[in-house]
């Protein structure tokens, strides 16, 4: 047993080193190792007990229900043609101009953001959106960058647009109406702002015109029932955030019986589905949430909540914007998984709310822009690229990042303080 001033030093540095890896992923080794190796080394060496493992692991069943009914549906979509579907709807739309298609595939990516999660954005559209604007021969880049960029910017507008959000708000999701009054102004001008500026950015790219035609997709009629049952899941989600009850039993089990419905009707097997979904990725967030809680159980949270309560002394305005960018940039540094859990207890344990809490969202959702190593739904875009041999290298996503997310975080900040002004006191 290591002594406690050992612990101290040992415990974070462990932790450390295992974050830094899952970032920098020696010789392609998958995330989920080096964070389960971490969270192993933690229990053998009785840095943390079994019994605060389990619990951590337990604390987070409503962000793994969350994701393994968010993946079960991007499955089912994609297998079923929707995501083709609506990208070749994208480009034979925009009648040869290469600015309307631009436009576009951002709608399409916002509304697949909003109602079906940014990993979904990331993942899965990014695939069919690039099959589409090849077969439309045109430069893929910045409509590639959308299917990126869009799945954090528009991943606050509701509770069930982003994992984060569960994360940060895991002692209590504010009910629908609340979150829309916080986060509604904010997050059209993140999305506003963030398309804004990447049409400056790709000005050159789109001033060209489509030249070759591209063949209509029909939905078949499993993608009809597939986009149905969407919509009952949206509806049987937004209700449960109406209700202040968790997100994450109710997304699972809303995507299992639209499963069953789908499978039958295709007379398929609903089982094969099941590789689909990411089981490492709920590994990996597992492990991330005992390595928090370990840190959190030593007191090193208190350097965090020290932060904060420097923040809350300031100005609201200034307090808020200095939190939403602080906590923006710190995203690119550790990833916005391990942040989120991070932002979570310490707003949980200094019993924050208000302004200084709907920037720390607004920084953990929209941060990730900045760069590739920000949040693991852009590092997963950037694999997803790399299948269809297209490189986009740290620096290459930093030229956009470091003037698209910037601009965006300070109007949603700004927006976030204005509605934070005009909500009536009590």
């Amino acid at each position: 047993m290591l002594s406690p001033a050992l612990v101290h030093v040992v415990l974070p540095l462990i932790v450390f080193v295992s974050i830094l890896l899952m970032l920098v992923r020696p010789k392609s080794i998958p995330e989920v190792y080096w964070i389960s190796g971490g969270v192993l080394l933690l229990v053998v060496l009785r840095l943390v007990p079994l019994q605060l493992a389990g619990h951590a692991v337990a604390e987070g069943s409503d962000v793994y229900f969350f994701l393994i009914g968010m993946m079960l549906l991007s499955a089912l979509a994609n297998e079923n043609g929707v995501f083709e579907w609506l990208s070749s709807l994208a480009v034979r739309s925009a009648n040869g101009s290469c600015t309307r298609l631009f436009t576009l595939v951002y709608g399409i990516g916002t509304v697949v953001t909003i109602f079906m999660s940014n990993d979904a954005t990331a993942v899965v559209l990014t695939p069919a959106i690039l099959t589409a604007v090849r077969k439309a021969k045109v430069q893929p880049l910045p409509y590639l960058f959308v299917c990126a960029l869009i799945a954090n910017a528009a991943s606050f507008v509701l509770p069930i647009s982003n994992p984060a959000n569960l994360v940060v708000f895991h002692d209590g999701m504010p009910p629908l109406g609340q979150w829309l009054l916080s986060f509604g102004v904010p997050s059209i001008l993140s999305i506003g702002a963030t398309y804004g500026m990447m049409r400056l950015l790709f000005y050159k790219d789109l001033s060209h015109c489509i030249e070759c035609e591209v063949e209509s997709e029909p939905l078949r009629v499993a993608g009809r029932f597939v986009l149905a049952g969407l919509l009952l899941m949206i509806v049987v989600l937004l209700t449960a955030s109406q209700m202040k009850k968790d997100l994450g039993l109710p997304a699972c089990l809303a995507a299992l019986v639209i499963t069953a419905v789908v499978s039958m009707k295709n007379r398929s097997n609903p089982l094969r589905l099941a590789k689909e979904v990411s089981w490492g990725t709920l590994v990996l967030v597992a492990g991330l949430f005992v390595m928090v809680d370990a840190m959190e159980s030593m007191g090193a949270l208190r350097l965090t909540q020290g932060w904060l309560a420097e923040a809350q002394k300031l100005a609201p305005a200034v307090g808020a914007m200095a939190v939403g960018f602080v906590v923006a940039v710190t995203n690119n540094l550790v990833n916005n998984l391990p942040l989120g859990l991070i932002a979570g207890a310490t707003l949980h344990a200094s019993h924050a709310k208000g302004l200084i809490q709907n920037a720390v969202l607004i920084g953990v959702d929209l941060g990730p822009n900045l760069s590739i190593t920000g949040s693991l739904a852009t590092i997963l875009w950037l694999l997803a690229l790399r299948k269809e041999k297209l490189e986009v290298s740290f620096l290459d996503f930093l030229k956009v990042g470091a003037i698209a997310m910037p601009v965006a975080l300070f109007v949603a900040i700004g927006g976030a303080i204005v509605m934070q002004t005009l909500a009536p006191t009590h």
